[in-house]
């Protein structure tokens, strides 16, 4: 792996890593899902995937990782905010 390619290999995983850490702390009952730091982890995880794939020119997980990272920063505003959350459906 050399310059680009490498790169954006170092941003994905550590974006899928701060998500799957998100997801296993959230498992383990150590993070609620609307908690600051779970929405922390799922935005800067998700948004760091995005780039990835961006970089890579892969646009199903650009859709993907984006679209997770933009209802995250909602679901962080609307936390942050005080604001109703949406009800489990």
């Amino acid at each position: 792996m050399e310059g680009h390619d490498s790169m954006a290999t170092l941003i994905g995983f550590t974006g899928v890593g701060l998500l799957l850490l998100a997801f296993v702390l959230n498992l383990a009952k150590l993070l609620k899902a609307e908690s600051v730091p779970y929405l922390l982890l799922n935005l800067v995880g998700a948004g760091l995937a995005c780039l990835s794939s961006w970089m890579i020119d892969f646009m199903p997980f650009v859709i993907l990782e984006g679209t997770w990272a933009a209802a995250t920063l909602v679901a962080l505003i609307r936390t942050l905010a005080g604001g109703p959350r949406p009800e489990p459906g």
